[in-house]
């Protein structure tokens, strides 16, 4: 069985990954199971390259198969921010409600039209022999003008879907596991695993 690290601490997203990728030959596996605890500059100017970045650094490090994702908020009005600085937005170690004040604040007169936003996340997958591929996902909404629902994370309680009628912080977690960037965007993963020669 080949091993498949995801490149991320988080036990969460472990679990989704290794839940997703359970029809595949593979044993999923984080950074740290791995052994590798070095913090990994993302350097990039997009969330593909940060993806990347990241991925081909794991798998120079372990030589094997390994999946980054880099995933942030791009609102309109704003030209994209606060874009791959989503989780820096209102500076290292804010929570996500100052992160949430901050967006808040820079939209303070902005009509509701005007507040189209998406959560973006690409996926790259690098493989030891030097094969790689990049897919993204997207989730379109709009900005509201405060924080709804308790679910969710980051962005989440001002992320609102008109044609759900609620924030991403609204609904169930399966719902918005099926409807969201990552959700998109490890589903698009799975089916280039698929035509591709593992």
């Amino acid at each position: 069985m080949k091993r498949f690290i995801v490149a991320s601490k988080n036990k969460g997203k472990l679990k989704e990954i290794s839940e997703i990728l359970s029809g595949f030959p593979f044993e999923v596996l984080s950074m740290e199971q791995a052994g590798i605890y070095d913090e990994i500059d993302e350097y990039g100017s997009t969330f593909e390259e940060n993806a990347l970045i990241k991925a081909r650094e794991v798998s120079k490090l372990t030589g094997e198969i390994v999946m980054a994702d880099d995933s942030g908020l791009a609102v309109d009005y704003l030209n994209g921010a606060p874009g791959i600085y989503s989780a820096r937005f209102a500076g290292e170690g804010a929570t996500d409600m100052d992160k949430n004040n901050k967006l808040l604040k820079l939209l303070e007169d902005v009509p509701f039209e005007k507040r189209t936003a998406r959560f973006v996340c690409a996926v790259a997958v690098v493989f030891p022999d030097g094969r790689e591929f990049v897919v993204r996902g997207t989730c379109e909404g709009y900005i509201g003008f405060g924080p709804l629902g308790e679910n969710g994370f980051g962005y989440d309680p001002l992320f609102y879907m008109p044609e759900y009628k609620m924030t991403t912080a609204q609904m169930e977690p399966e719902e918005k596991h099926r409807i969201s960037h990552r959700g998109k965007a490890l589903g698009s993963m799975v089916e280039e695993l698929k035509r591709i020669d593992i």
